[in-house]
C-alpha cells in the first residue's frame, strides 16, 4: 500500500457511521467500564477506539438513561471529562454480557469494510524488481537462476513450493520474501459478523508502524494526530511461520470457549502479507488433509470459515503462500494439488564456488581469518574422502563450534587444521 496515495478510513462521526448499532456500543462500553472501573468519557473513547464526540457520548447518555451507569464527578472542562461509574444495575447487566463473550478492547469493524480493505491492499500488483530483488537477499549467496524464478512468483501473488535438501536456505529464503514485501497495509483490531468477534490483531504476528510527529519524518507512517477511523491499525506486512506443530483446526476460526469470541486463522491474519508453511510433510496434519483444505482458496481467493453455530462465512484468501520442504513433493502431493501451486522452485545444494564465498562470508562475520588453506582441508577431508554434498548451511554451523572450540582452549579463532578438525569432527557424523 503506497501511502502517499493511500485512503484512510474516514473517522466515524455518528453512530450509523460506525456500521454497528447503539446495543452493541453500548453493550462494548458497559463491559469496558465493568473491567476498567472509575474512567473519564475520552477514556473510554480511547479504550474503546471511536471519537467521543457523535458517538460516545450519545452511547453514555443512553446508558445513563437505563440507569446501567453515572458520572460521579469530572476531572476538568467538557462532558468528555465526566468520571463514569458502572451502576449495580449496570454490573449485573454486564455480568451478562460477559457470560455471552468476554471481548473488551478497541470496536470491531463490520465484516464488510474488512473485505474491501483486503482487496484494496491485495498483493497483485505490487512489482518486486531485479535490483530490489537482489537487495533484498544480498546476505544470501543464491544463484542467478534461483533470483530469476524467485521474482516472477512473487510478483504473481500466486502460491510457491521452495524444494531441496535441508541445510540450503529455504527458510531464510521465505522470511527474506517477507522482509522485500512493498509497503503498509491497515488490519482492524477485530471484525464483527453476525453478532460474532473475531480478534485479528496479533502482537506476535503484526508489527506495527509508529504515528509520525512531523511531515519531515521519512519512511511510511500516519502523521501524529491525523483524523481517520482508529479502530485500524498500521502494520508492516505480515510474515507468518507454521511448523510441525500446525494441525488442521488452526486453519479455521479457534474459538473460546471461556472469553466466548474468536481467534482469526493463520492464513486471514497473513492477508495482505506471506504465510510460510515451514518442514511441509511433517505437520502433524496429513499432507494430503492439508492441502485439501486449500484446493478451493488457492484457486478462487476466498476461504470459508465456520463459526460455531455451523455458519459458513466468506473471507479474503490474499497471502503469499510458501510451501518449503525437503521431503521430495511428487510424494507428498498429488498432481493435481501440485497443478495449483503456479510456482515450483528448486533450492539445490551450493556449487563448491558458491560454498566459497559463504564460508568467506561467515569467517568475516565471526572475526576469523580467511585461510584458502584451511578451506581446502576441510573440503578435502570432510566432503570428497567422506563423499559429502555440500549444504549452504554447513559453514556457519562448522564456523561456530571451532569458535566455541577456541574460546574453551584460550585461543584465537583460526583456521588451523587442529580447530577444523576438532570443529567438523564434532559437527558431522561420521562416514
Amino acid at each position: 500500500m503506497d501511502l502517499s496515495a493511500r485512503n484512510l478510513p474516514a473517522e466515524p462521526r455518528s453512530v450509523e457511521e460506525t456500521g454497528l448499532n447503539m446495543a452493541f456500543l453500548a453493550d462494548l462500553s458497559l463491559k469496558t467500564m465493568y473491567t476498567r472501573g472509575f474512567l473519564m468519557g475520552h477514556e473510554i473513547a480511547e479504550a474503546m477506539r471511536l471519537p467521543f464526540t457523535g458517538i460516545l457520548d450519545k452511547v453514555l447518555d443512553y446508558l445513563r438513561r437505563e440507569h446501567l451507569c453515572e458520572v460521579k464527578g469530572s476531572g476538568g472542562f467538557g462532558e468528555s471529562s465526566y468520571q463514569y461509574v458502572i451502576s449495580d444495575e449496570g454490573r449485573a447487566r454486564a455480568r451478562e454480557l460477559m457470560e455471552q463473550n468476554q471481548y473488551v478492547g478497541p470496536t470491531p469493524v463490520r465484516l464488510e469494510p474488512y473485505i474491501k480493505m483486503v482487496q484494496s491492499q491485495s498483493l497483485t500488483g505490487q512489482v518486486v524488481t531485479q535490483d530490489m530483488l537482489k537487495r533484498a537477499f544480498s546476505h544470501l549467496v543464491l544463484s542467478t537462476m534461483v533470483l530469476d524464478q524467485l521474482g516472477p512468483a512473487i510478483n504473481s501473488g500466486k502460491s510457491i513450493f521452495l524444494f531441496g535438501p535441508a541445510g540450503n536456505g529455504k527458510t531464510a529464503i521465505a522470511e527474506g520474501v517477507g522482509t522485500l514485501l512493498p509497503g503498509t497495509i491497515l488490519i482492524p483490531y477485530a471484525v464483527t459478523v453476525d453478532g460474532h468477534i473475531i480478534k485479528i490483531f496479533d502482537a506476535l504476528h503484526h508489527e506495527t508502524v509508529p504515528e509520525k510527529t512531523s511531515d519531515d519524518d521519512t519512511g511510511p507512517g500516519i502523521r501524529k494526530g491525523e483524523r481517520y477511523d482508529r479502530r485500524w491499525m498500521l502494520i508492516r506486512r505480515p510474515l507468518i511461520a507454521v511448523g510441525g506443530e500446525l494441525m488442521l483446526e488452526n486453519l479455521d476460526l479457534i474459538f473460546d470457549p471461556t472469553t466466548k469470541f474468536y481467534e482469526a486463522p493463520y492464513q486471514m491474519k497473513a492477508n495482505g502479507g506471506v504465510f510460510l508453511v515451514d518442514d511441509f510433510g511433517r505437520q502433524q496434519v496429513r499432507p494430503r488433509e492439508l492441502l485439501n483444505r486449500w484446493i478451493v482458496p488457492l484457486e478462487k481467493r476466498v476461504d470459508y470459515l465456520t463459526l460455531a453455530t455451523g455458519h459458513k462465512i466468506d473471507v479474503p484468501f490474499d497471502a503469499l503462500i510458501i510451501f518449503s520442504t525437503n521431503l521430495n513433493p511428487e510424494e507428498l502431493v498429488d498432481e493435481a494439488f501440485l497443478r495449483r501451486i503456479r510456482y515450483k522452485i528448486h533450492i539445490a545444494d551450493p556449487t563448491w564456488e558458491e560454498y566459497r564465498e559463504i564460508f568467506m562470508r561467515e569467517a568475516a562475520r565471526k572475526g576469523i581469518p580467511y585461510s584458502e588453506d584451511g578451506l581446502r582441508h576441510i573440503v578435502m577431508e570432510y566432503y570428497v574422502k567422506a563423499k559429502r554434498k555440500p549444504r549452504a548451511v554447513h559453514p556457519r554451523d562448522i564456523l561456530d563450534e571451532l569458535v566455541d572450540i577456541a574460546r574453551f582452549r584460550g585461543l584465537p579463532p583460526t583456521l588451523s587444521k587442529e580447530l577444523i578438525d576438532l570443529a567438523c569432527q564434532t559437527y558431522f557424523l561420521k562416514g
